[in-house]
């Protein structure tokens, strides 16, 4: 099952099976260092054949779920960010646990690694607000593969090879098990003090070897190192590691695009209050209603760290949640800064929710009915209207 390959799960999936299909969409390594992603109630091996998608595993979400009959519940937000020591239900976060799992009701988290990658929480928002031409407004970078070159007796060439396989080398995209081999002459003199594998101390041998050329990823680099040294029959291995660069990626934080057409920031704003789901909080403008707006940037969810990255980018506007004062009135100082919207944070990444269950149920097929939950969970319940200006 995989995003590329658009293959389907045949018969009823498991809660692993799930999992590993929203892995391949939002892999949990693109997580922040601080985040908490991934299961937090259900068992593996538990068939799925209903889920609901949510912004918050917040109570009502819970017996949401579980009056729809849920096996699992897909939220954004996570229910715990720090160690805890204690689930018990007389504590909201340990209700929820407890009325999951009493259920049956697995729960789930993508968060920051669902924000930044193509079908992530950014790119929802700015194909709803309707704009084109979207791309990452800061590109995410790939760690670079290392290269490995290995020399070995043409006879263990297949047990090198299949050894470094194993230990993760050799997989690109939707291959694995990719390696290029040339055949050679290889020669040594064993030195006192050498047990060799071929040939005797003192004497130059010539020996006739394979060349493997292979990548990995950085990360499993040492896992590579120790199966190679280990399958190698030579005393002392002959082999080059050569670090690539990074490489630009499809993810990235936040967005940008154009619209179709030009228009006025009011009346922007007035689109984007029209396309976002309905709440009870306030969508806050700092700019002149009449300038004229055509490039979007936008970032889903709490954005500020964006501002200046979004103004540098040419955008006429940028969009996104929970500004403060300063980082805003700052910005405003400077001369031509972009227009800035303030939208409530649960309605830009409930966007998300109807992608990601298009793309689940896409992967899944009729193995499973997907539902998006439309229960307001926005903390804010009221907005009063702006009083009319005047000197304080």
């Amino acid at each position: 099952v995989g995003p590329r390959s658009g293959r389907r799960v045949a018969a009823m999936p498991t809660l692993r099976d799930v999992v590993r299909v929203l892995d391949e969409l939002y892999d949990p390594r693109w997580a922040d260092d601080w985040d908490a992603v991934g299961t937090v109630v259900g068992d593996p091996d538990a068939e799925v054949s209903r889920i609901l998608l949510a912004v918050d595993p917040v109570q009502a979400v819970a017996d949401e779920a579980v009056a729809r009959g849920a096996d699992l519940l897909l939220t954004h937000h996570p229910l715990y960010l720090k160690g805890v020591t204690s689930v018990a239900a007389t504590t909201p976060k340990g209700r929820v646990v407890h009325t999951l799992a009493s259920h049956e009701v697995a729960l789930h988290t993508c968060h920051t690694n669902a924000d930044s990658p193509p079908l992530g929480v950014s790119e929802s928002m700015a194909l709803a607000l309707g704009l084109t031409d979207v791309r990452p407004l800061d590109v995410d970078t790939d760690p670079g593969l290392d290269a490995w070159v290995v020399h070995v007796p043409r006879a263990d060439a297949d047990a090198v090879a299949a050894a470094m396989h194993e230990a993760g080398a050799g997989s690109i995209g939707d291959y694995d098990s990719a390696v290029f081999r040339s055949d050679g002459t290889g020669s040594f003199r064993p030195l006192a003090g050498a047990n060799p594998a071929i040939g005797e101390v003192g004497a130059l041998e010539h020996v006739e070897e394979t060349r493997l050329e292979l990548v990995a990823p950085a990360a499993v680099r040492e896992s590579v190192r120790s199966a190679l040294l280990q399958a190698h029959p030579y005393e002392e291995v002959s082999y080059l590691l050569l670090p690539t660069a990074a490489r630009p990626s499809d993810r990235g934080s936040g967005r940008i695009g154009v619209l179709a057409q030009p228009t006025t920031l009011g009346e922007f704003v007035e689109h984007v209050h029209r396309t976002l789901p309905a709440h009870g909080s306030a969508t806050r403008v700092a700019g002149d209603l009449d300038r004229t707006v055509r490039t979007v940037a936008l970032c889903g969810g709490s954005g500020d760290f964006l501002l200046s990255t979004a103004d540098a980018a040419g955008a006429d506007v940028y969009v996104t949640s929970d500004l403060k004062h300063h980082p805003v009135s700052e910005h405003l100082e400077r001369p031509g800064a972009c227009a800035v919207v303030d939208v409530p944070h649960w309605a830009a990444e409930w966007t998300w929710l109807p992608v990601a269950a298009s793309a689940l149920q896409d992967r899944l097929g009729d193995t499973v009915d997907v539902h998006v939950s439309t229960l307001v969970t926005d903390p804010w319940s009221h907005a009063l209207a702006p009083a009319p200006r005047r000197t304080p």
